[in-house]
């Protein structure tokens, strides 16, 4: 699959995502009025599982296997995980004193973190390794010249 494909899919299960974020930001703003904070932080986690579990089926479905599953967990959470919760937390803090609506300062926040997610879930959380290269190649080497 090409980089532009995956970069379709993965905005794909974005959209999904914020709608997630959305829906539990805005139910937990109801149950903890003044809590932005903490319900935008679980909010953006509910997200984050769910993109997960989305990008292992969807986007990146070829890269991955049961026996790397909670590696590729940990690094999706040390990656998207970091850079959606902390990305979000230090822009709502900045839009929401601004005084823009909750949720247009959540959408904005979460667009701003998107390009540096896909790059780290493309390179480093949901990468293929050298050695799960050649086995898909049928343990040729894919490298020219090489016999």
């Amino acid at each position: 699959m090409s980089v532009f494909a995956r970069w379709l899919r993965f905005n794909l299960v974005g959209v999904m995502g914020m709608a997630v974020q959305f829906s539990v930001l805005a139910l937990l703003n109801r149950s903890l009025p003044g809590h932005y904070l903490v319900a935008t932080a679980t909010a953006v986690e509910c997200a984050v599982l769910h993109n997960f579990v989305w990008h292992v089926r969807f986007t990146w479905r070829g890269r991955c296997n049961e026996a790397s599953m909670l590696a590729q967990l940990l690094r999706f959470h040390l990656s998207n995980g970091a850079i959606s919760l902390f990305g979000n937390l230090a822009l709502m803090r900045l839009l929401h004193q601004a005084r823009l609506p909750l949720l247009v300062a959540n959408a904005m926040a979460v667009l701003c973190c998107s390009l540096a997610n896909f790059y780290l879930g493309e390179r480093w959380a949901f990468r293929v390794r050298a050695d799960d290269r050649s086995s898909r190649s049928g343990g040729r080497s894919s490298k020219v010249g090489v016999s």
